[in-house]
Parts: C-alpha cells; structure tokens; sequence
C-alpha cells in the first residue's frame, strides 16, 4: 500500500501557511531484521522526497537488538538503540520496538501508521515555529563535511545535533525475518555529532564514515535539540 493520501495532504496544507511551519521531525527506529519494519520504511522514503523537504525532516535509525536473528543490519549502531531507550525513558516505558517512529522528541507512534501520522502532522503543521535553523557554506574536504549555520529566533539552551545521512540503499536480505526481500531504506543515519549551542551563529562539522560508497547520495541534517530531548527546528541539505 502507497500512502498518496500522506503526499496529498502535505501538498494542499503546507500551500495555505507557507510561512508559518514549523519543522517536523520524524524519527524512525527501524532495522533489516524487523518483519514489521518495511511499510514504515515505505513511509519515510516517500516523505523524504516531496517539494516541501523544508517542512518535514524524515529520518532512520537503524537499531542493533534484532541482529540475532540471522540478518546483521549493515547500519545498525549500538548508539542509536540506546537513543531510542533515552526516549523510553522519557515516555516512562520500560521496553522498545520497532517501528517506531518518534516526532519531534515528543512523542511516539507506530511508524506504519500512516492515518495517525497524517494526524499528528495536520496538528503540528497548524502551529507557529519559534526558531529555525540555516545552513550554508558547505564544504566537502578529505571526507570531511564542513558548514556554517544561522539560528533565528531565541537562544534556548540546547545542542546541535548533527547528522549525516545516506538518501537511498537497496539491500537483497538473506537471512531473519526478512529472508529473500529486498529491502529500501531511505535517510539512513551513517553518522552523528552533538555539540552545545551557545551561539546564534557558527561553524561545525561531521565525517563521512566508510560504510559511505562513491556513488551514495547523503543529506546533511542539524536539529536543534533541548535538555528534555525536544527538537526545536531543523533543516536538511542534499548533498
């Protein structure tokens, strides 16, 4: 199933208050191993690519619990699984699942479901955004990415976090759950930097790792991120 009915929306609803949007985040905690885990996977590949990419930030977290199973997920990271335990620890759950799809650092939805995202989206959208964040001078040196950003609006103490992302991946499963699928997997989180925000403006950078083939499209992603896990704002470049 294809989730037109999302794309319609965010096309029709974004034209009346251009000015206005606020960012949406959505982070997804998925990984290969998970059964359950492609339709949410679906779902984030086609957000990823709509006109209105400065409104709305998909992005995926491939955890490590399910590598066990048979099928070591290539992009999973120990770290993120314990980013996603942080959440549980916010929203008082004692256990974690996929997918699982986390907006804005505020709360957590089933990533496959795309009625209740379309809700959440419609009510967050009709918001007033308080900061936003600009990229510029980008710089791609010795597998290093370097940039400057501008934040406008109030200085809250917060952190950048910085991320770096692979656009598109096919992978041919052989083993676990998802045995002889093959699988695509959009904004793939390949790398990640916190730094603390303490000023509206200035420069920062992140590495490319190795799993980063030659002809990998990436998107530099910087969320604004407070002490409580919300994300403020954000902004994505392609690179």
């Amino acid at each position: 199933m294809r989730y037109y009915f999302l794309i319609y929306f965010l096309i029709t609803s974004l034209q009346l208050f251009p000015q206005e949007k606020p960012v949406v985040v959505l982070e997804l905690f998925t990984s290969q191993g998970c059964s359950s885990c492609p339709p949410a996977d679906r779902i984030l590949n086609e957000l990823k690519d709509t006109k209105y990419s400065n409104s709305i930030i998909p992005i995926a977290y491939h955890v490590d619990y399910w590598n066990y199973i048979g099928w070591i997920d290539p992009f999973s990271q120990k770290k993120f699984t314990v980013k996603q335990r942080n959440y549980g620890h916010k929203f008082k759950s004692n256990s974690v699942y996929t997918p699982q799809l986390i907006i804005n650092g505020n709360e957590h939805i089933v990533g496959s479901d795309g009625k209740t995202l379309l809700k959440r989206l419609k009510k967050i959208l009709n918001t007033t955004a308080f900061n936003t964040i600009d990229l510029d001078n980008v710089v791609k040196k010795n597998q290093t990415i370097s940039f400057s950003y501008d934040v406008n609006g109030p200085l809250v103490s917060a952190e950048l976090v910085i991320l770096l992302a692979i656009d598109k991946r096919i992978t041919k499963v052989k083993r676990g759950e998802n045995r002889d699928r093959t699988l695509i997997n959009s904004n793939i989180v390949v790398q990640e930097h916190t730094i603390s925000l303490t000023e509206k403006e200035g420069k920062a950078d992140i590495k490319i790792p190795d799993i980063v083939l030659n002809d990998d499209l990436l998107r530099l992603i910087v969320l604004i991120r407070d002490k409580n896990l919300s994300i403020l704002t954000g902004a994505q470049l392609k690179l």
